[in-house]
């Protein structure tokens, strides 16, 4: 197993302060803070340049909930690459393409998030865009299994959309850009 570096413990840190004050804090996802309470969330930070090892990133984290079953969810930082959103989103597209490769369809979702996410057909200044937007790209792995057995305990999933895109929207852009830099964690302190 690969020791965390300093640096990835920070971007960690940050990762899991994006997820309490805006994920689960405005409740963008219902079913966050169980897991992140249940300490099953798996944060890897890949560091490489290249697309090739990034995939093979993405299959050990396949494997690793292959063979793991206490880890409900993986959330792939990817902190150097993919500035530029559509450059992830042609990532994400190769990303989905190796989870059908690999006979990982209908057992893994890929959720996606970036630091100027975008909804098509939405201005980037929509505040909705902000239910998807965190402080580095990133990729969440997600169980099939799990997801479905969630959705089913939770009344009228089908509305989380929605409610995100009307909370975001009430919230406003400027007061949801502070709270995501204010994630931004360095030296134990908030930026």
């Amino acid at each position: 197993m690969l020791e965390v570096t300093t640096a990835d413990a920070l971007i960690i840190e940050q990762t899991k302060s994006w997820l309490e004050s805006m994920v689960i804090g405005l409740n963008f996802c219902p079913f966050a803070q169980r897991e992140l309470e249940l300490n099953s969330i798996h944060f890897a930070v890949v560091r490489t340049d290249d697309t090739q090892s990034c995939l093979e990133s993405l299959a050990l984290e396949c494997e690793r909930l292959d063979h793991n079953k206490s880890i409900a969810t993986s959330l792939i930082i990817y902190p150097e690459l993919w500035f530029e959103f559509d450059d992830f989103l042609d990532y994400l597209a190769i990303a989905e393409s190796l989870l059908e490769a690999q006979h990982y369809q209908g057992v893994y979702q890929l959720a996606s998030f970036h630091p100027h996410y975008c909804f098509e057909g939405e201005i980037p200044k929509d505040p909705a865009n902000y239910t998807n937007r965190s402080l580095y790209p990133m990729l969440h792995l997600l169980r099939e299994d799990m997801l479905e057995v969630a959705l089913k305990q939770y009344p009228n999933p089908e509305q989380i959309p929605l409610q995100n895109i009307k909370r975001a929207r009430e919230l406003g852009e400027t007061k949801l850009k502070a709270m995501l830099e204010s994630c931004r964690i360095k030296s134990g302190k908030l930026d």
